[in-house]
This record gives C-alpha cells, structure tokens and sequence, in this order.
C-alpha cells in the first residue's frame, strides 16, 4: 500500500486506556485521519475519584489518547501526564494522585459544560493529530457474571479481580446510552476499524456493548481488526487464546465482527518480577478453520514487555491495508 493511500485511509480505534494509547502513538506516524472512541465506563482510580466528585464522563482514558496523538512539545505533553504524588485510590477531594491533565479536563468541562466542546479545546490546545470522543455521552456502569454465579459491580472490582470464579457474561448499565453522533459517522465513514489492544472486560467490551456502536461496526464496509493483549490477566482472561478472545466477542455481540486477529509471538521474553503472579503471556495456540485471518508478528516493547510497541504495532496494521 503506497504511502498517500495510507495516509488517506480513515482509522477508527475503540477502546482506551494504555494499549490503545500505544496503537494510537504509532499510527500518528502514517496519518492524521484517526478517531479514538474511549470507553467510559472506568470508575476506579483518580479519573474515577473526579467522575464521582463532578458528576463528570471520566477523563483518564480520554486523556491518555490525547498525550498518544499530541504534537506539542515535550514540556506540554509532560505538563498534561503529571501526577501528583499520592495515592490515585485516594479519597474523592483530596489532590493526592490525581493527573493535571484529568484536572484540566474537568476545569474546562466546568467551563464550558459541554464534554463535546472540552475534547475539541484540548485538541486545539494539546495540537492532537486525529479525533478523540466519549463512546458515551451518559454515565455507564458495568457489571459481570461469573462461573460462580455470582455478580461483580464497576469496572474498578472486574479490573482488580475482586470476585470469584471466571468472567462468563458482561452487562452494560444503562443498556442503551447516548452515542455522539461523530462517532457513528467516523465508524460509517472507515476504512479500517481497530479494537484493542485492552483488557478485554473492562475497556473492549463497555465500547462494542453500546447497541449504536455495535450496529454501526457490523454495517460498517470497512477492515476490522482486533488486537490481543501481549500478556492475560490471571482473574480476566486466564489462560485466553486467540480462540477464546473470538468466542467471547461472539457471545456478547452475536456477530464474528472482526475479520483479522493480530498476535504477538515473541512470548520468550521475562515478564518483570512484580507482575509475574497477575499476568501470563498469552499462548500462541492458533485456531484452525475459523471465519477470521490471524496474523502473528513480535509485537512486544523489549522494554517492558507486557505492552505492545508502538512502531511495530502500527506496521503490522499497515500491512494488512
């Protein structure tokens, strides 16, 4: 694929959140034509702390986008991922761990009322290469089910692996919320649309449930593709391959949605000593005779190798144009 034809095609990102950021940072390198819909269901941590305390959408994914397709300079993009020292669990009104740039996002959303408006002036002023939007404009919730019986409530609790037994079903609270309509025109309007990588409970699944996004990415004539995480989560996705990722799409959605799977294969790498216990390299078990491509390359970032690196992300998409 020549070079202006890539930098013409229009790219659609659902997710948030750092895997999102990461894919986002290396396609901003081949075109400008990109939207991100950010999930807006997180409620744990300081995004969660300033959505209950302003009744605001949570600004934490939206912003992790904008600091990925930022051109400002360093001293701007580092002024907008500043945290202030403390815990980000900490208490609603306290400054400890919270991030200049989630501060910013609400001060602006106080001024001009509008989550829409917010996003656009932060773009202007952050000199975004590409659009970000809400992929709701009401606050959601989400619960899940799990092989155990029981149900799990808020994103923070399914993120942190604070319930028993194994995820089986995800619900979206309210059902049916409010899409902005740029993003049903972007998804409408694409050529290529990319979920992941993400958790897939937590960040994936609170976008593709929204019933105005789902609809919008089955009628859709664009490429979709999908991305699965580096590593597992031991209470999300235990012990997940690329199989499992597809059925759980399946199940939820109804429909086999994505038409190309991508998949790390370097797994000989060390996951650092910290995350050894909560995390897994996802195996490279590849289905046979499925209704989807999979496409397996080292997508790792030697540096810390539970993330995808950017730069080889972005090039492996690109080549499947």
């Amino acid at each position: 694929m020549d070079n202006k034809k890539i930098s013409q095609s229009r790219f659609v990102c659902l997710g948030g959140g750092v895997g999102t950021a990461n894919l986002l940072r290396g396609l901003k390198a081949y075109t400008t034509n990109i939207t991100a819909v950010v999930s807006m269901a997180d409620d744990g941590g300081s995004s969660g702390r300033l959505r209950r305390l302003f009744n605001i959408l949570p600004p934490g994914d939206i912003i992790n986008c904008m600091i990925a397709l930022s051109e400002a300079d360093d001293r701007m993009q580092n002024l907008l991922q500043y945290r202030f020292p403390g815990n980000r669990y900490g208490a609603d009104k306290s400054i400890y761990g919270q991030k200049i740039g989630n501060l910013l996002f609400a001060s602006l959303q106080d001024i001009t009322g509008d989550v829409l408006v917010t996003i656009a002036e932060l773009e202007k002023m952050f000199n975004t290469k590409g659009k970000i939007y809400p992929s709701t404009l009401d606050q959601i919730g989400i619960e899940a089910k799990t092989s155990t019986h029981h149900i799990v409530k808020r994103e923070q609790n399914i993120d942190k692996g604070l319930f028993k037994g194994e995820i089986r079903k995800l619900y979206l609270q309210p059902k049916d919320p409010r899409v902005p309509k740029e993003v049903i025109t972007a998804i409408r309007n694409a050529d290529c649309i990319i979920a992941g990588p993400g958790d897939l409970y937590t960040t994936i699944m609170p976008v593709l449930l929204i019933p105005a996004i789902l609809q919008a990415v089955i009628d859709a004539k664009a490429k979709k593709f999908f991305v699965v995480n580096v590593a597992n989560k031991s209470f999300e996705t235990k012990n997940y391959t690329i199989s499992d990722f597809a059925n759980a799409i399946k199940k939820h959605t109804k429909s086999h949605i994505f038409d190309t799977f991508f998949i790390n294969n370097k797994i000989d790498a060390v996951i650092p000593k910290k995350f050894k216990k909560q995390y897994s390299f996802v195996p490279l078990t590849l289905p046979q005779k499925v209704a989807y491509n999979v496409v397996t390359h080292d997508l790792i970032d030697e540096e810390f190798p539970l993330y995808h690196n950017s730069d080889k992300l972005a090039k492996a998409v690109i080549k499947q144009l």
